[in-house]
């Protein structure tokens, strides 16, 4: 009897996760975020952007918050009616609260937060260099920012029970010796500042995950390398970056990072919360010794 309850048990796991499937490939695009509405950060360029027009394409409304005017103009321009842009300097409360405010006063609600805004801070070899400005810097945009967005995206979500923060972490914040320590530092920081408000947010049906992307060649990490390598071309850095992953013949691009935010913000992600979704192709987790070919 045992037997036979566990065989179906088996059958009807197998047969849901077909189901899934099918669901998942007949999916058309315009459907995973219909009628949500998402509010971005840092979304005028590289993940950002890839990410709202992801979302877009997917049915949301996307607001791109950014300091960069103009081209957080273009963007949502690009993306047509279902976008809109509005100045966001993530350091000041003000612009955070008036993003949201804007969002929820237009379409009526806020389902997505996506504390995305960072920046990769000064170049600084050693601890004993350190400038506790530039830390403070670095912290002030890449924590205190994230904080600030989750504190306004919670007073939005929690009176309607549901919503989904997202926060953009790194592989920085996993091992050492990746990143100078200032960004190292702040992204440590972010998967337990995800953790802690995800403990409060859950009670109130919220979601709140990060993503911790391998180093892709935006304009972010190619201004951070070429700190250390002037002389070195975009091209050749960008090669640098696909020899050290780990997994050949894929180059990590922001669309990945892209659609790991999509699936954590989507239903597919629904009893998903406090989690790191490391998107990395192994290079946190393994390391193999090869000579250059």
């Amino acid at each position: 009897m045992f037997r036979k309850q566990f065989v179906n048990r088996l059958y009807n796991v197998g047969a849901a996760t077909c189901h899934e499937f099918v669901r998942l490939f007949s999916t058309q695009p315009g459907q995973r975020l219909e009628g949500k509405v998402a509010l971005i950060t840092g979304a005028a360029s590289g993940i950002g952007k890839a990410t709202a027009t992801e979302f877009a394409q997917n049915g949301a409304k996307v607001i791109i918050a950014d300091i960069q005017d103009e081209v957080g103009k273009e963007a949502a321009r690009q993306l047509g009616p279902t976008a809109d842009f509005i100045h966001c300097d993530v350091t000041q409360e003000s612009h955070v609260a008036e993003a949201v405010a804007y969002a929820v006063s237009k379409h009526g609600h806020l389902d997505i937060m996506y504390n995305n805004a960072g920046v990769p801070g000064p170049i600084v070899a050693s601890i004993a260099d350190v400038d506790l400005s530039d830390l403070d810097y670095v912290m002030k945009i890449n924590v205190r920012g994230a904080i600030i967005g989750m504190k306004h995206a919670a007073r939005a979500m929690v009176p309607r029970k549901q919503g989904c923060i997202l926060c953009t972490a790194s592989i920085a914040g996993l091992i050492g010796g990746v990143a100078p320590h200032p960004y190292s530092i702040s992204k440590f920081a972010i998967p337990g500042l995800v953790k802690s408000v995800a403990s409060e947010l859950s009670q109130h049906g919220i979601r709140v995950n990060c993503i911790s992307p391998y180093a892709i060649a935006t304009p972010f990490a190619l201004e951070g390398l070429r700190q250390l390598f002037p002389q070195t071309s975009e091209e050749e850095l960008a090669m640098f970056l696909d020899y050290c992953g780990e997994m050949k013949g894929v180059r990590c691009e922001v669309k990945d990072i892209a659609r790991a935010a999509l699936y954590l913000a989507s239903d597919d992600g629904r009893y998903i919360t406090g989690h790191n979704l490391v998107v990395d192709g192994g290079f946190s987790v393994m390391k193999s010794f090869r000579l250059p070919t």
